[in-house]
């Protein structure tokens, strides 16, 4: 949710504005914008194109373009979807995006209202959304509608040039004399004959422990191998992964996005009994090596602001924090499934 204004503005002079439901022509242009709202996280339309292809069939979804009448030129957008790993069939997440320089005369407004509107007939729970901290116009503009937040997520950045290595030259020996080795995914697929099956349990298990706003849902071995392993971002020499044994105990993986060389950390985690060893440092400093050896710029990983042990390692690795992602959400009626508490007397 970027930072849109609900006033609106008739003494505006611009073209008229429509709203429409999104096409398959309307990949670029809607990419566009995103680029330009939010320039730090360049995306693709064939990374939108994939992530549409691949979600899974029962989680629901539609975008909805605003553009100016008579022309094709898409000045923002609105979205609503699901996800297959915290899914519910009555929550939804909702998006609107809109050109800065078109902002603040009720565009955003309006796709609020036609995203939510288009979501009636399924009878909402819970909508959620996201901003950044500093984007403070899209923070009031969700508090407006009754959104409050539910947790923060640290972003954090590691610019490569200034990472040093030489202060953990001795975090591999140690998970060694734990027993702990560390592989990749590129030759753990050589070796092990059912590795896609070992790997998806190692990432739900960790999955599991990482915090999150809703219950998480585990989606399908198939809905997960095409979502991660056909990914076009995917790097399997930068997706470490801490063997104890046969056993697959940890795991951290660097993202490709945008077409660019920077990189983004994926799920980072280590099974609940094999904590406390280093493995998550090892496994981190391994992605560091490849993102120098790639030629990126920086990484960056998101973490909840609750989850000290991430947030330590990170820190002692360099990484800076950024503007935090909030995690918003409205309650439009009450769970069925969950009874509601009572006060003791």
């Amino acid at each position: 949710m970027n930072a849109i204004s609900a006033d609106l503005n008739p003494a505006n002079l611009r073209p008229t504005v429509e709203i429409r439901p999104f096409t398959e022509n309307d990949y670029e242009a809607v990419v566009a914008v995103e680029r330009v709202v939010w320039p730090d996280y360049p995306q693709t339309a064939d990374e939108w194109r994939f992530r549409d292809q691949s979600r899974d069939p029962k989680c629901r979804q539609a975008r909805f373009v605003a553009e100016v009448a008579g022309t094709d030129t898409a000045v923002g957008y609105g979205s609503y979807y699901q996800w297959a790993d915290m899914y519910h069939p009555r929550k939804f997440h909702v998006n609107v995006s809109v050109l800065p320089e078109w902002q603040n005369c009720g565009i955003g407004e309006r796709l609020y209202d036609q995203v939510t509107d288009s979501l009636k007939p399924f009878d909402p729970l819970v909508l959620r959304a996201m901003t950044r901290d500093d984007q403070k116009a899209a923070v009031h503009f969700l508090a407006r509608r009754g959104y409050v937040e539910e947790m923060r997520d640290w972003e954090s950045r590691l610019e490569m040039a200034a990472f040093d290595p030489a202060a953990f030259a001795q975090a591999e020996a140690r998970i060694a004399g734990h027993g702990i080795t560390i592989t990749t995914l590129a030759d753990l697929q050589k070796q092990e004959e059912d590795w896609a099956r070992k790997l998806f349990d190692l990432d739900w298990t960790v999955t599991l422990d990482m915090p999150s706003p809703d219950t998480l849902t585990q989606p399908t071995f198939e809905h997960w191998e095409k979502s991660a392993l056909q990914n076009p971002n995917l790097l399997p020499d930068a997706w470490f992964i801490a063997l104890d044994g046969d056993r697959l105990v940890g795991e951290s993986a660097l993202w490709k996005e945008g077409g660019g060389k920077d990189l983004n950390v994926g799920a980072t985690g280590v099974r609940r009994e094999y904590r406390r060893r280093g493995i998550a440092l090892a496994l981190k400093l391994r992605a560091c090596a490849f993102a120098k050896t790639y030629g990126c710029a920086q990484i960056r990983t998101w973490n909840a602001q609750s989850n000290r042990a991430m947030l330590s390692i990170n820190e002692a690795l360099g990484f800076v924090k950024q503007p935090a992602w909030i995690a918003y959400a409205k309650t439009l009626k009450n769970d069925p499934d969950i009874p509601e508490r009572t006060e003791a007397k």
